[in-house]
């Protein structure tokens, strides 16, 4: 895992804006109406390899494929995935649930956005689960390395994301397994598939994890707060499984809150959660720490990153349309780096995805390139103080 040896390295958590004729396939197979096979493939491979060129033009330095061949950051393990069947309804988030007026709106304007959907027609666990076969990972490591090559392997350290054991378990409902250890044993042992596959093609692997802060207000909104801890316990020895020899240089772990603009005043705490998060064998974390709830926890990042972790701090927010000023991100940077002692082991990046789901992204695209742009500056304008 790079790390800012001379100068602050930008980078981001995974999803960018994806062309809206793209958008449209993936909607509409999410609709199960019918789509051709070969032209989506095509499609996902022409965006994959114009995000490429899009970041380096931003100044990203440690960058990825956009998940442009994913339908989101989540919901594409379906298809590699056996052992699943029938559907059911996730519940909505509890902060969206005590403002009823934000919540019609929030709906109303979903019913406007070719999208995909992200509560209704989930699967649920109707068999033993298993990754059977690692075609489709290996072709979009294959695709992200010829495109990396025909542009001059023009990144410091390229990843690619995968979605945590316990995120997997919020969207597929378990109808087979004795217990949630079991069936995140499962998981666990199915997606390290990806995982290995992921690090083996020369990748820095990404475990997105939302679930381990955001399904308190969730799956865990009506049970106390130990249930909770308990079940980021539970993931975090799912993890550790799954990875368990992979270096953790070769791993960061992402946490956030939901990637949504909402009120998110049931959010759990940063601190309530550092416990399990620290017991994650990675080299590093992604964390938010530009939106209006979370801006002020990188107070607690001594308690979080060891000596040889790095973190990437959320300095632009990947909600709102807002341009950050380069001296905003700067003086973020330089928080996050005098609270950990090390300028060396601060990356900047953004809170979350820009597109976590097909058409859900809340940040014009042309918005979006700009962040990424005074981004760069920022981390220019903190270099210059910071090394």
């Amino acid at each position: 895992m790079r790390r800012s040896e001379t100068r602050i390295l930008t980078t981001h958590t995974g999803s960018l804006p994806r062309p809206l004729a793209l958008t449209r396939l993936y909607a509409r197979r999410a609709r199960a109406e019918p789509v051709d096979a070969a032209e989506l493939a095509r499609a996902g491979r022409a965006a994959m390899q114009a995000i490429v060129a899009k970041q380096v033009e931003c100044g990203v330095d440690i960058g990825n494929n956009g998940e442009q061949q994913r339908d989101s950051f989540l919901f594409y393990i379906r298809d590699r995935l056996s052992g699943l069947g029938g559907s059911w309804q996730r519940r909505q988030r509890a902060d969206v649930e005590r403002y009823p007026i934000f919540k019609k709106e929030s709906y109303e304007a979903s019913l406007r956005q070719e999208s995909v959907d992200d509560i209704r027609g989930l699967p649920k666990a109707i068999g033993a689960i298993a990754y059977p076969d690692a075609r489709e990972v290996k072709a979009e490591c294959a695709d992200f390395r010829a495109a990396l090559d025909a542009a001059g392997n023009p990144f410091v350290e390229p990843f690619l994301t995968a979605p945590s054991p316990g995120m997997v378990s919020a969207i597929v409902k378990n109808e087979h397994y004795p217990d949630e250890e079991a069936f995140l044993g499962a998981l666990a042992g199915a997606l390290r598939v990806e995982y290995k596959a992921i690090v083996d093609a020369g990748f820095l692997l990404q475990l997105d994890c939302p679930d381990l802060a955001r399904e308190k207000h969730n799956t865990f909104a009506d049970r106390p707060l130990a249930d909770f801890i308990a079940f980021g316990h539970r993931v975090v020895d799912a993890i550790n499984a799954a990875i368990h020899d992979i270096p953790p240089e070769k791993v960061r772990l992402h946490v956030c809150w939901g990637n949504y603009e909402g009120p998110h005043d049931l959010d759990v705490e940063l601190q309530l959660i550092i416990p399990f998060l620290k017991r994650a064998r990675v080299g590093g974390f992604v964390l938010p720490f530009a939106n209006p709830r979370h801006a002020h926890e990188y107070r607690y990042l001594n308690d979080l990153i060891g000596k040889d972790q790095i973190i990437v701090a959320g300095v632009i927010d990947s909600t709102t349309n807002f341009v950050e000023h380069p001296e905003v991100i700067a003086e973020r940077i330089e928080n996050v780096a005098r609270t950990i002692g090390d300028p060396h082991r601060v990356i900047a990046g953004s809170d979350c995805g820009f597109e976590t789901i097909a058409g859900r992204g809340r940040v014009a695209e042309d918005v979006v390139w700009a962040k990424f742009k005074s981004m760069a500056e920022g981390a220019r304008l903190a270099s210059s103080r910071l090394f």
